[in-house]
């Protein structure tokens, strides 16, 4: 196999697919990157057995041919060349010879025949999204996943395509965030999702701002397909828990909030919270809010701010970082917090089809 690529274009490619291989793994081939070159195209593949990754790449096939290569290794020798033009040879051998400037490298593969076949998705469940629309939900509720490995069901983004509407749910038990949109699939294609963290963070990553993403599913795997890449992962198995009964039916007092005004309070307030008081306390009264932390061993932290906010006076405390999240990702100007008293949930909502509940913390 030979091949010659724009320094760029490779560049790109192995950052889109380095992100699943883990530095320790018992086989060899997964911390390696198949490429394959025919007469149509170029792509790079990694997999870690439950999360594969491949991605087209621009470039010149001058011989066609497959071989598997360490991806980090290669990742660190391209982004150090300094020539813009990359050519690569693979031998009988499995060994890599990667040219540039006055650069040359030799690196040790492995045969591409020991590289594990991806599923293939000839499936009639299938839906379609702008990116940029997919994108923006996943990074509202991603955060709210739980990293309990015993609650394996929650380590996930559950995704629900029903009712003409896709709802998308992440809960760690302590918290739960929702968002939803209207998407267009036939009734028959209705179907639960629950999508592993690690695939969350590669389509953080790798969606983009324009252009479709093509979502297909069987009943254990999933591909996520949009420009010249493809990510292909393995669902979480299991009932996801009935997330609408905790949320409230309706709360006693609704204050109307400036997202970045708040996030900026807490971030300071949270400053002075600790492992041990990791909590804030909201206190608000007629059109006023007050944030306080208190931690003995370390001080204290005062923040006011102004609200739109009539309603009887009443404190509650919350996880300072739990309640910034959902304001990190938010684009919205304003939002609101329904809250009734010190020991029920906290509601954050805002103008779009999201919302976010929240369990206080007892105040002492």
């Amino acid at each position: 196999m030979k091949l010659k690529f724009e320094r760029s274009a490779i560049l790109n490619a192995l950052q889109t697919v380095q992100g699943i291989v883990t530095a320790r793994t018992t086989l060899p081939i997964l911390s390696n990157a198949l490429i394959h070159a025919d007469k149509k195209s170029i792509t790079i593949t990694t997999t870690d057995l439950e999360v594969s990754v491949r991605c087209g790449i621009t470039g010149t096939v001058l011989k066609a041919g497959a071989a598997t290569v360490p991806v980090r290794k290669l990742a660190s020798i391209i982004k150090e060349l300094s020539a813009d033009e990359v050519e690569m040879e693979v031998d009988e051998k499995n060994v890599a010879t990667i040219q540039s400037g006055s650069s040359l490298f030799k690196i040790i593969g492995l045969g591409s025949d020991e590289f594990p076949a991806l599923p293939t998705f000839d499936s009639k469940l299938g839906y379609v999204l702008a990116q940029s629309t997919f994108k923006r939900m996943l990074k509202n509720v991603a955060y709210g996943a739980s990293t309990d490995e015993t609650r394996y069901v929650l380590n996930g983004v559950f995704l629900s395509f029903k009712g003409d509407k896709l709802t998308m749910v992440a809960t760690d038990g302590r918290r739960l965030a929702l968002v939803e949109e209207e998407v267009e699939f036939p009734k028959e294609a209705e179907v639960d999702l629950i999508i592993p963290t690690k695939v969350v963070t590669e389509l953080v990553h790798s969606l983009g701002d324009e252009g479709q993403v093509k979502i297909q599913t069987t009943g254990s795997q999933v591909a996520f397909e949009f420009r010249d890449i493809i990510i292909i992962s393995k669902l979480i198995e299991g009932t996801y828990p009935n997330f609408r009964q905790v949320i409230p039916a309706q709360s006693d007092e609704r204050v109307v909030l400036e997202r970045e005004l708040l996030l900026t309070a807490l971030r300071r307030a949270a400053l002075l919270a600790s492992d041990k008081s990791n909590s804030v306390r909201l206190e608000f009264s007629k059109n006023k809010l007050k944030i306080t932390a208190i931690t003995p061993e370390v001080g204290e932290a005062h923040e006011t701010a102004a609200v739109k906010y009539d309603g009887k006076d009443i404190a509650v405390a919350f996880n300072p970082e739990y309640l910034m999240d959902p304001l990190r990702q938010l684009t919205t100007d304003e939002v609101y917090l329904e809250i009734t008293d010190e020991l029920s949930p906290g509601v954050l909502k805002c103008e779009i089809p999201f919302l976010y509940v929240l369990m206080p913390m007892r105040i002492t």
